[in-house]
């Protein structure tokens, strides 16, 4: 290798390390406090036990990463919004939910999908969907990742704890489904129609201005 060359590899090399160390990493210590503050010592156990999930994951298989994640959260509480929070329909974001360890089923749905999106699950896989559950005779969310774009999806429920395609829960009929690009009503499982921007939907709107990781970056 020639000096040119080598100068143009060790420029390159420099350019790599200068990008990742721009980076803005979390600064755990600054949210632990938040959270100690706002929900007390074991709260805070929890969000370790999270963030560990995070940064210990990023080499399993979207499959196991799907697993982990749906087990960690599947050990919460549900509770209604009425209960919890005095309010007939709040968005708790993925801190509120960890930190009082209780939500209904969009809390359960809302902390899976953000926690895969920082596993690296491409955000195009996931959408948030609302079905009816038939059993129970009401509204409830979901979330559904799709390993293909046309594929049907694997269903991740905190009602049904084991992970299954969306043909094998005949319990749940779709009804509309979103991401934080589009949003999709559902003609039958699996497939649906985009009808607009996720932007529409006040609740998800209102939750992604309050769910502001990055005043936790160092």
């Amino acid at each position: 290798m020639n000096s040119l060359c080598k100068l143009l590899v060790l420029a390159i090399v420099c350019f790599s390390i200068s990008l990742s160390l721009a980076q803005p990493k979390l600064n755990l210590d600054k949210l632990l406090k938040f959270v100690g503050i706002e929900y007390g010592d074991m709260a805070q156990k929890r969000v370790v036990a999270w963030r560990n999930i995070v940064d210990n994951s990023q080499h399993l298989s979207e499959r196991e990463k799907l697993e982990k994640v749906n087990r960690f959260f599947n050990l919460f509480d549900f509770v209604d919004d009425l209960k919890h929070w005095g309010q007939e329909d709040y968005w708790a974001t993925p801190i509120e939910f960890i930190g009082t360890k209780a939500g209904d089923c969009e809390d359960f749905s809302v902390a899976k999908y953000f926690t895969l999106i920082e596993l690296g699950i491409p955000i195009d896989k996931l959408r948030l969907t609302y079905v009816k559950a038939v059993k129970l005779n009401q509204f409830h969310m979901v979330l559904a990742y799709y390993p293909k774009p046309k594929s049907i999806p694997m269903i991740l429920d905190n009602i049904d704890g084991a992970i299954k395609p969306a043909h094998k829960r005949k319990d749940l009929l779709p009804i509309f489904s979103f991401n934080g690009q589009k949003l999709w009503l559902n003609k039958q499982k699996g497939k649906g129609e985009v009808v607009g921007g996720s932007e529409r939907i006040d609740n998800w709107d209102n939750l992604g201005k309050r769910y502001q990781l990055d005043k936790f970056m160092e």
